[in-house]
């Protein structure tokens, strides 16, 4: 097991990550990975990547380190794989073919480190005739099913930003790859590659749903469904400012309390009889459009009717509840989301901001002893 060098704390410290620079997926990825203590060197190249914000508020690189490579350059695949030698983990982003191509695939990593483990970030996998296709996080979970449960079924699927398909598809299922991998080469001595694709993740979301949907419990079309707003009392409702509350009342107890709450106790009965539920919905929605969100917030605070305000992103850090958690922090003047999960006897934290591309190649390259990545270093006086 390799030490890092770097103040770091939580259940990875001591794991050390590189990151070949990407958008996406594989940034949060690795975020997680660095939120959790990995010691994460993110491989930036000249120019920075495509479709970038300004660093100092990309988020997705906090808690990390970068150095910046040249992976065109003669000793740029070098430098990557000195790193490689010294690492637990790589990730990388590229279409399939481009790490090989570049020098930096997992054959000469492995030659170097046959322990390492190599995750490969795609949207279509490594293999299948649409692995050389480039896409975005809609296009991969539209062929999975999943896009197209999700909306009215008057209307066009609803865009799930790119929650779905790049961070719970993608990102979630990389770093659990790598770390059931990062296992067993630590119990066996061999490291290998984690091909992660987000329309495998995504696909494997929906396995509960796929269980309904042979058992006759799931119709195979949008919003008739009892999760995907086809049900009354699990969805969404228009208050008097224009403004939503969010209801998830499907027990009987908390469905009974719920109508209560709401004054439409007389509608009961309508909650197993799927001929009543347009009515049901029309009485909801009538009622939650005579007050505000605020209002029926404080009508259903304190319930077990499963009643919530829909809050906005600016709004989020300052619900009573994830403030008393401290489900957001903030860091250099950013509102941001706090590590998660949590844990008892090695807590996270956000240690450092977004790292700044290229800023930290002198302490990498001391670190990790990879003196090729600085030219100090490398020729020192």
């Amino acid at each position: 097991m390799t030490t890092a060098r770097t103040p770091g704390h939580g259940p990875l410290s001591g794991v050390r990550v590189v990151e070949l620079a990407g958008i996406g997926p594989g940034p949060f990825a690795a975020m997680l990975l660095a939120d959790l203590g990995a010691d994460v060197v993110r491989v930036d190249r000249p120019g920075g990547p495509g479709l970038a914000i300004d660093p100092a508020y990309d988020v997705t690189n906090r808690n990390k380190r970068s150095v910046v490579v040249d992976l065109k350059a003669p000793d740029g695949p070098e430098q990557v794989l000195g790193l490689a030698a010294r690492a637990d983990i790589l990730v990388e982003g590229y279409r399939p073919g481009v790490a090989e191509r570049l020098g930096v695939g997992p054959g000469p990593c492995h030659a170097r480190n046959p322990r390492l483990v190599y995750g490969r970030m795609t949207g279509w996998g490594q293999d299948g005739p649409l692995a050389q296709r480039a896409g975005h996080d809609i296009a991969y979970i539209a062929p999975t099913g999943t896009l197209g449960m999700i909306g009215r079924p008057d209307e066009p699927p609803a865009v799930p930003a790119n929650l779905l398909g790049d961070y719970a598809g993608g990102s979630l299922y990389l770093v659990v790859g790598v770390l059931a991998a990062l296992h067993h080469a630590r119990a066996s001595g061999t490291g290998q590659v984690v091909d992660a694709a987000i329309v495998d993740g995504t696909a494997h979301l929906s396995t509960m749903i796929h269980g309904m949907l042979a058992a006759g419990g799931w119709q195979d079309r949008r919003g008739a469904n009892l999760l995907d707003g086809g049900c009354p009392y699990y969805g969404t409702y228009e208050t008097a400012d224009g403004r939503y509350m969010a209801v998830g009342a499907l027990e009987p107890q908390f469905y009974t309390e719920f109508l209560t709450l709401l004054g439409v106790g007389d509608r009961a009965a309508a909650r197993k009889d799927v001929t009543r539920w347009g009515e049901l919905r029309e009485a909801v929605a009538a009622r939650f459009k005579s007050r505000t969100r605020d209002e029926w917030t404080a009508v259903f605070d304190g319930t077990d009717a499963c009643v919530a305000p829909v809050l906005s992103l600016r709004e989020a850090p300052h619900h009573p509840h994830l403030a008393a958690r401290g489900t957001f922090t903030d860091h250099g003047g950013i509102t941001q989301p706090a590590p998660a999960p949590r844990f008892s006897a090695t807590p996270t934290s956000v240690r450092t901001g977004p790292a700044r591309p290229g800023a930290d190649t002198a302490d990498v390259a001391r670190d990790w002893d990879v003196p090729g990545l600085y030219p100090a270093l490398r020729n020192p006086q």
